[in-house]
């Protein structure tokens, strides 16, 4: 039978919109099963501690267990890459950070494009990084470090986390403002490279704030400075380094990402609990522990702070020359 084509054309209409209404339905009945958060590093650091503390919260406020599952390998790839390729339902998300800006420039054949095939859900948290140096070193300041560097050209060792990693990209930068030659070592983590720091093997590192201030408070190692672009409450007589260098900022953050083209409702509906959660004195407070704190957004503001901090690495580590192993 031949149809009208009036007739055709409201068929067809009505067909393309099902497949909407029944993404609308199920988003306002979400959640309806528990939830997947994949944390893309192993368990114990930062990453995991966040994602598993905001689990536990989602957990109460969806009425659904959020199950944190670590997907650890190549430097966050592996598990960014399992959510890109996830379903768009909701069901899979991911604990994201600077790693994934960073490694937006760092590699070039990965499967996955994170500013296209992540969604950004909602921001956790921003931690600033501490400029410690091994005591023994002739430097109480940045300033004071930047002459001593100056008149030592090549001879400072910088130890990292790895390649790329976010000390490492954080201590380039420094060198790009200050105008310093400073030769980086990477370690195999943070951990080993704090352990040589002390040891004397390096003369400086650009460490998380939780992974260094029990030394920093023992005297063990000297906080020169601060990467946040203000003092943290933790360390009030430690400079930010943007005092020194004009300009100077560099954070490790974590949010929540979700493979794209998830439905706004639920993006929104997560949104708003993930910033309920940071509004808990609690949580502020364990945050405060792990050195860093509160940065609740919108959805569409943790987009344009993804695509600046995106931009903003990309160019260190093409001006630095750092390259993936």
């Amino acid at each position: 039978m031949k149809l009208p084509r009036r007739k055709f054309l409201h068929l067809a209409g009505g067909a393309v919109a099902l497949p909407a209404l029944s993404r609308s339905a199920s988003a306002l009945d979400y959640p309806t099963k528990p939830i997947r958060l994949v944390v893309a590093v192993p368990p114990g650091g930062n990453f995991d501690i966040v994602g598993r503390l905001i689990a536990e919260s989602l957990s109460e406020r969806l009425g659904q267990q959020v199950i944190v599952e670590n997907r650890a390998g190549a430097g966050t790839n592996i598990g960014t890459g399992f959510v890109a390729h996830a379903p768009a339902d909701g069901y899979t998300l991911l604990v994201c950070g600077s790693p994934s800006a960073i490694n937006a420039t760092l590699y070039d054949n990965l499967d996955f494009v994170f500013s296209r095939d992540i969604a950004p859900v909602a921001s956790i948290s921003r931690g600033p990084l501490i400029m410690a140096v091994n005591p023994a070193l002739p430097a109480k300041t940045a300033a004071q470090f930047i002459s001593y560097a100056k008149a030592n050209p090549g001879e400072v060792n910088m130890g990292t986390g790895g390649i790329g990693s976010t000390g490492d990209v954080a201590g380039a930068l420094f060198s790009m403002m200050a105008g310093l030659r400073i030769t980086r070592v990477p370690f195999r983590g943070e951990a080993p490279a704090v352990t040589d720091l002390i040891g004397g093997q390096v003369q400086v590192v650009f460490v998380n704030t939780a992974s260094a201030i029990n030394f920093v408070k023992a005297g063990t190692l000297r906080a020169l400075g601060v990467s946040s672009s203000t003092r943290m409450d933790i360390l009030p007589d430690v400079a930010a380094i943007g005092e020194v260098v004009p300009g100077y900022e560099a954070s490790g953050w974590i949010g929540i990402g979700a493979p794209a083209n998830m439905p706004a409702e639920i993006i929104n509906r997560l949104n708003k609990e993930v910033n309920a959660a940071l509004a808990d004195p609690k949580i502020v407070a364990r945050l405060a522990e792990l050195g860093v704190v509160p940065m609740p957004m919108t959805p569409a503001e943790f987009g344009e702070f993804i695509a600046d901090e995106i931009e903003k690495w990309g160019n260190v580590i093409r001006t630095a020359g750092i390259k993936a192993e």
